[in-house]
């Protein structure tokens, strides 16, 4: 009878096998999957309890899922066994392809592992395939790459006996199935996490982007983003309406330009620092109508991983009125508050530019700079008389020397005299100032004879009779009067010459590139220009004034310079009568 109905078992089971495995494929979240591969087994395999273990991502094995009997479901659902102790059952016992099947006679001692199990008493088995209460069957579930993914566990099959080959057959195919069914359902609960936080992160990014935008629109100061590297470096992509209105041109119009178009020129070199280093910069950029609005560039690189910086955001703040009390102050530092001409220290400084501390003395011309350098030494090519080389000696034949120029301080007169930097390198060591092969020395002239030489002229003027149209008329006439003779002064000079006021009645002209009857020219034309009456609330008075001609040269100091010239002032003064000094 068994014979005869075997086949008929058999094509019930694939029935039932093909419907679970169906089930498991429709199944959608892990936890469904999970259930409906218990289900499975205890539906259409035939089996009373069944339960999967499913590794975690530390390796242990927890009850994930079980079917058949509440009671042991509440019981062991949720426990977690170690990963050792599951190893070591699946190494125990009788290896059925691919199954592990422990009778209860090996079993016992697992009684005490970890392992979540539910296996009661029973008595001993009354043939040889009877199925013990204590035996245990496992079915391991593997990924495609051989990774342990879970085991799968039954219990007490409905016909009481150990499942023949047949049995064995169905529950290993169906573990097959099942690994597959788990993977599946892995990937999708992967691919819905990564779904949701891919939402997640475009939601902030849009969130981001519309926050970035209103910031970059709405800020109440210069915002613009600008094209980094390429062909098209610095040019602007995007600007905001603060910019726009800050330098008076459309969004469509800013877009054909760089901020180097629009820089002053010279600002250029400010500006290609900032770009390139990402940083700060204060520089002044040109507007509609051609006038120039100082600006601070605070530069951003934004930067891609992969591909390296990828464009610039550049805040552009408005900067022109505190540049404006920034100039005022740096102004009224260096400037007299009452004429407008620079100070005494502002001179000071002026004049101390000009001049550096090695002392220049009368020097000697190019040609007697050498000649002094290699006169009487022969081995060195020494010349013949009016500086020719000796019969037989072709021009540029020179013999070797062993010890450099034969006399630095000679070798640098003549240096000094070609004005040739490095013509002697070596020759001069730097000095406390450093190197001077970038400095024009000031040279004054060796007499008041006028012998060619150019200098730096410092007109020391002290007005005469100021002091009693103080006294008489007050200090309102007295600055009146000074006000008119700084304008009469600088009216009288060069652009690029400097009237300072050293306080008082005191002022000062530095004229360069005078001669010494230059510089005598000069203060007869500015001592004529002071002499007219000056008007002030009606009333005419009249001043004179004593000039002292100095010389600025390189070795003096500012003070000395000044002193020399003060000096030199006061001799003149005293030459004249007080009646021809007095003019008002």
């Amino acid at each position: 009878m068994e014979t005869e109905s075997e086949p008929y078992v058999r094509l019930a089971t694939l029935r039932q096998l093909h419907q679970v495995v169906a089930e498991l494929n429709t199944a959608r979240s892990l936890a469904d999957t999970l259930q409906t591969v218990v289900d499975g087994i205890v539906r259409g395999l035939g089996y009373e309890l069944a339960c999967v273990n499913l590794v975690r991502p530390d390796g242990d094995l927890v009850v994930a899922a079980f079917a058949g009997d509440p009671a042991a479901e509440a019981l062991i659902t949720g426990r977690v066994g170690s990963r050792p102790a599951w190893e070591r059952r699946l190494t125990m016992g009788e290896d059925w392809d691919g199954l592990r099947f422990i009778p209860h006679t090996e079993g016992w001692v697992l009684m005490e592992d970890d392992v979540p199990q539910w296996h009661t008493d029973g008595p001993d088995p009354r043939f040889q395939d009877e199925w013990h209460p204590e035996d245990r069957l496992y079915a391991p579930m593997y990924a495609t790459g051989g990774e342990l993914l879970g085991v799968i566990s039954v219990d007490r099959p409905r016909n009481g006996r150990r499942p023949g080959a047949w049995g064995r057959e169905a529950l290993q195919m169906y573990a097959f199935q099942a690994a597959i069914a788990i993977s599946n359902a892995r990937l999708r609960a992967n691919m819905q996490r990564a779904l949701v936080r891919l939402e997640r992160e475009q939601q902030a990014l849009r969130a981001s982007e519309e926050s970035f935008r209103q910031a970059f629109e709405y800020a109440p100061s210069g915002m613009a983003i600008a094209e980094m590297g390429g062909d098209q470096h610095g040019r602007l992509l995007r600007t905001n309406d603060a910019l726009c209105r800050l330098l008076s041109r459309p969004a469509s119009v800013l877009r054909r330009y760089s901020f180097s178009d629009l820089v002053h020129p010279e600002d250029i070199g400010t500006l290609l620092r900032t770009s390139a280093e990402g940083g700060r910069a204060e520089l002044r950029l040109g507007r509609r109508d051609g006038t120039y609005v100082w600006v601070s560039l605070r530069n951003s690189v934004v930067a891609d991983a992969a591909d390296g910086p990828r464009f610039l955001l550049t805040h552009v703040e408005d900067i022109e009125e505190r540049k404006r009390h920034e100039l005022q102050l740096a102004h009224r530092a260096s400037h007299d508050s009452l004429t407008g001409l620079p100070n005494s220290a502002e001179l000071r400084s002026r004049l101390g530019a000009r001049l550096c501390r090695r002392p220049q003395s009368v020097r000697a011309g190019a040609v007697e700079a050498l000649d002094a350098a290699y006169e009487g030494r022969p081995e060195a090519g020494g010349a013949g008389e009016h500086g020719f080389p000796p019969e037989g000696q072709h021009p540029g034949q020179y013999h070797a020397y062993d010890g450099g120029f034969p006399a630095a301080t000679a070798a640098g007169q003549a240096a000094d005299a070609f004005d040739f930097p490095g013509a002697f390198p070596g020759a001069f060591p730097a000095g406390p100032d450093g190197p001077y092969d970038h400095h024009v020395h000031t040279v004054a002239p060796a007499t008041d004879v006028d012998d060619g030489t150019k200098g730096l002229a410092v007109l020391f003027c002290d007005l005469d009779g100021f002091k009693s149209i103080n006294d008489r008329f007050g200090h309102h006439t007295g600055d009146a009067v000074l006000i008119e003779v700084a304008r009469r002064l600088t009216t009288c000079v060069r652009d690029g010459d400097t009237v300072a006021r050293l306080g008082g009645d005191e002022f000062v002209v530095l004229a360069d590139g005078l001669g010494a009857a230059d510089a005598a020219d000069l203060a007869v034309r500015l001592r004529n220009a002071i002499i007219p009456p000056i008007r002030v609330d009606g009333r005419a008075v009249r001043v004179g004034a004593s000039f002292g001609i100095g010389w600025a040269s390189c070795g003096m100091s500012a003070d000395e310079v000044l002193r020399s010239a003060d000096q030199r002032m006061y001799i003149e003064k005293r030459s004249r009568s007080k009646a021809h000094r007095r003019a008002g």
